[in-house]
């Protein structure tokens, strides 16, 4: 097995063995929960050109202002996303660029798991996730939405960054 470069990352999981179709079609949806109306309508506006000239910082501040009001009419009205019963829960201990490792061993070398991670980025969510396991304790993803790929490896380089921090201010 190769050598994998973890980085510490307090981070959390639910999973479960995948055997069901149906978390395939829970991981499409949470995929296109970024795919509301005003979501589209930016990425056209950025196919078409017409946001280069934009603060991206501010429209992308504007989009999840309005998407938050989305989910609080959806609140009110009673309206919720309905995530699928996961049986097993851990921390995730350290991660990688494709891998992680839990601080338990709940995992059965070669299966295929599905599971949510709480990301901390902005918007703060649940990231869905599909891994095998390598060992007792560690997984390679092996599918992932590309946006939070991104923010994955954005959230990893995020710790590098705060690790090398702590290890200077300790010198």
């Amino acid at each position: 097995m190769e050598n994998i470069r973890y980085v510490n990352a307090p981070l959390n999981i639910v999973f479960n063995v995948d055997d069901d179709e149906k978390y395939k079609k829970e991981f499409d949806i949470l995929g296109l929960s970024d795919e509301d109306a005003v979501g589209e309508w930016l990425k056209l506006a950025k196919a078409r050109g017409e946001t280069s000239e934009s603060d991206q910082v501010l429209l992308t501040l504007l989009i999840e202002l309005h998407r938050k009001i989305d989910n609080l009419n959806a609140y009110v009205r009673g309206e919720r996303i309905e995530y699928l019963e996961l049986g097993e829960s851990s921390h995730i201990q350290a991660i990688g660029y494709e891998h992680f490792k839990l601080e338990s061993e709940l995992l059965q070398e070669d299966i295929l798991y599905y599971g949510r991670i709480e990301m901390p980025v902005f918007p703060k969510r649940e990231v869905p996730v599909f891994f095998k396991a390598i060992s007792k304790s560690e997984a390679v993803i092996s599918l992932l939405h590309e946006r939070d790929e991104k923010d994955w490896n954005s959230y990893l380089v995020a710790r590098e960054r705060a690790i090398i921090r702590e290890m200077r201010a300790q010198k």
